[in-house]
């Protein structure tokens, strides 16, 4: 029989073959639990001596072992990066370890409680430590694009729909659409923290706890806002890890986004924006080519957060109830996003810290027929019905393509010819300006220069209120 320390195997006459080893053990991956799985036992072994069913003595060399197997284990990853143990999985390691610190005692630890409860107790207490950070780094995202927006106001670019030159925009206002799309990840994930601060911990293998353990004070003791209501539900569900991945790769898809608006503003058709040298790479047989790598791994990424929520959907979608260990493939997932999309958080923020704008080619890129619905709001206040006015203004488009002159040069006898409502030839020519065609979109959203400020500062106050919180792990 092997001699590493396993938490079953009383019935069992022969060794799990090496090729089932190889697929079933997760210490590699669970290894990143240790601290949790600490945390998680010491609060179990303190309900267990709180309620009578260990001494003072067995609760003392547990929790005494345990911070002395953490200091191990840390040092060990320090130095090394990973842990030779033999054992299947994190949890048999520290119990194993405990064993020669605490002795006997060790050996009472797993009262009552199984690894289903154990397991999803500790990748929540992890997820509950972690997912705090990504908050941060997009809120360190979100004050780059609302300090560039705020420094930047007096850029005027074009605007595109469908890829097509539309209206004239700031500069600004383009930064501020992403900051806004950024707010609502941080919001959507903090709603997802009731759901995953409920403790599973006390829900046995399935069917509960058969000591008279206190849940609800055992939750508190590791933060937890309160307990799962149902114990079969508490092993095998994994809900709050499909949420985390779907709103992995909904954050990681705005993203995505605002690469490829950057990748694109990069290039030279555009000449919009350059990227420094710490966040661009060269080419192996191309000397001139300077590539926005960074924005194009974060744009592929997107698609890498988006097949792990839908892979993870397809390994719960056809589960029976409770725990089965195909949910062992979890943490697995939720690290590997988690580290994707943190890398590519502080990629994006780095990328927009450094790069620069070139207001000059924003304006050089503006062309006439982008006022074009300024021409048409002109004939509105007028008196011209919208719908007529936007027919009047395509037919001078027309006649300005077939004279084969800009908008700003054909003669006034030639708008009158085809609108009399035109006005005088002071009038049109006023509408030629970048600057006031911006500003009439003072509404609330809009990108006239007093809108956006109140963009800016709106966003600003919510920093402000968010900052009070302190966003940290615990």
């Amino acid at each position: 029989m092997s001699d590493r320390y396993q938490l079953w195997g009383g019935c069992f006459q022969e060794e799990p073959s090496d090729v089932l080893r190889r697929l079933n053990d997760s210490l590699g991956v669970d290894v990143r639990l240790y601290q949790q799985d600490i945390r998680g036992s010491i609060a179990w072994a303190r309900e267990l001596n709180h309620c009578g069913y260990i001494t003072d003595d067995d609760y003392e060399a547990i929790h005494q072992g345990l911070k002395k197997v953490e200091t191990e284990i840390s040092e060990e990853l320090c130095k090394n990066g990973r842990l030779n143990d033999a054992e299947e999985d994190i949890h048999s390691v520290v119990e194993r370890r405990l064993r020669a610190h605490a002795g006997e005692a060790a050996l009472r630890l797993h009262t009552a409680r199984s690894r289903n409860d154990q397991s999803a107790t500790d990748t929540k207490l992890w997820m509950m430590n972690n997912l705090p950070s990504l908050i941060n780094e997009i809120k360190k995202l979100i004050m780059e694009l609302k300090d560039r927006a705020e420094n930047e106001i007096n850029i005027i670019i074009p605007g595109y729909t469908h890829l097509q030159r539309a209206q004239p925009i700031r500069w600004s206002h383009f930064l501020m659409s992403y900051a806004w799309m950024l707010r609502d990840d941080v919001l959507r994930l903090e709603e997802q923290q009731c759901r995953l601060s409920s403790s599973p911990l006390g829900s046995g293998a399935l069917a509960g706890c058969a000591l008279h353990i206190n849940r609800h004070r055992l939750a508190r003791s590791l933060g937890f806002d309160c307990v799962t209501p149902n114990s079969l539900f508490a092993v095998g569900c994994r809900d709050h890890i499909l949420e985390f991945l779907n709103w992995s790769s909904m954050c990681g898809m705005h993203l995505s986004r605002l690469a490829e608006d950057l990748i694109l503003y990069g290039s030279q058709e555009f000449g919009l924006v350059k990227f420094s040298d710490q966040f661009s790479t060269g080419s192996s047989l191309m000397p001139q080519k300077r590539n926005p790598d960074g924005l194009e791994l974060i744009r592929g990424a997107a698609g890498l957060l988006l097949g792990d929520a839908f892979a993870f959907s397809c390994v719960l979608k056809g589960l029976p109830s409770t725990y089965n260990k195909d949910l062992q493939s979890d943490k697995e997932i939720m690290f590997r996003s988690f580290d994707k999309l943190l890398g590519c958080l502080k990629v994006a923020t780095g990328t927009i810290t450094t790069m620069k704008v070139n207001a000059a080619r924003g304006e050089a890129l503006l062309e006439s027929g982008m006022l074009a619905t300024d021409l048409a709001h002109a004939l509105v206040r007028r008196g011209v019905p919208f719908r007529r006015a936007h027919h009047l203004i395509g037919a001078v488009l027309q006649r300005a393509a077939e004279l084969a002159i800009d908008l700003r040069d054909m003669s006034h006898d030639e708008y009158l010819a085809i609108c009399p409502e035109f006005g005088s030839k002071e009038d049109i020519e006023k509408l030629f300006s970048w600057e006031a065609s911006v500003e009439q979109y003072v509404s609330t959203g809009g990108t006239a220069k007093a809108a956006v400020k109140q963009q800016i500062s709106e966003l600003k106050e919510w920093l402000e209120k968010y900052a009070e919180k302190v966003c940290k792990p615990q």
